[in-house]
This record gives C-alpha cells, structure tokens and sequence, in this order.
C-alpha cells in the first residue's frame, strides 16, 4: 500500500490537490479553479489518490466532495520517521 501512496505523492499535482484538500473537502469543480488542468486530467490524479487511499469520496446529489484521508498519510510518515530514526541509529 504505502507504495501506491509514495507514487501518488510522486507528482506536484497531486501533492497540489492534497494541500487543497487540507483546508477543506471539495468538489472536482472547486479543485479545477485552483489548478491549470482539464477536467480528464483532474480524474486522472483524482483516481491515483484514492487508489491510494489519499482522498475519499462521497456522493453529495449530483455533486461528488472529495477529503483528505489523514490516516494513510499519518502512516506514510510514520513509516518515513521510522527510516530516518534507523539510520540516525546507524542502521
């Protein structure tokens, strides 16, 4: 898992979207006003990240509000400051 996530976090657009996404939960429309992407490349990123298990959706009527899932990358970093912590130790 934390392979899809390292890829996913791999590209500046979707690191953008997921500081968007650390203000509040939004709509494909909201993140496309911040962003210089069409719409198909917007869903691209949009299904790398909750591959990932980065983001989830729910569905609002006709409109889909995507948020940030902490959880995975509170597990991302820990896993980073486990290596880090190892190879302070020497390890």
């Amino acid at each position: 898992m934390l392979t899809y996530v390292f890829k996913a976090l791999g590209d500046p657009t979707r690191r953008r979207i997921l500081e968007l996404l650390c203000d509040r939960d939004l709509t494909p429309t909201e993140i496309l006003r911040e962003l210089n992407i069409t719409q198909p490349t917007l869903s691209h990123h949009l299904d790398i990240l909750k591959r990932a298990n980065l983001v989830t959706s729910e569905r609002e009527g006709q409109f889909i509000r995507y948020s940030l899932n902490m959880g995975v990358l509170e597990m991302a970093l820990k896993y980073i400051m486990g290596f880090l912590s190892r190879r302070e130790d020497g390890g």
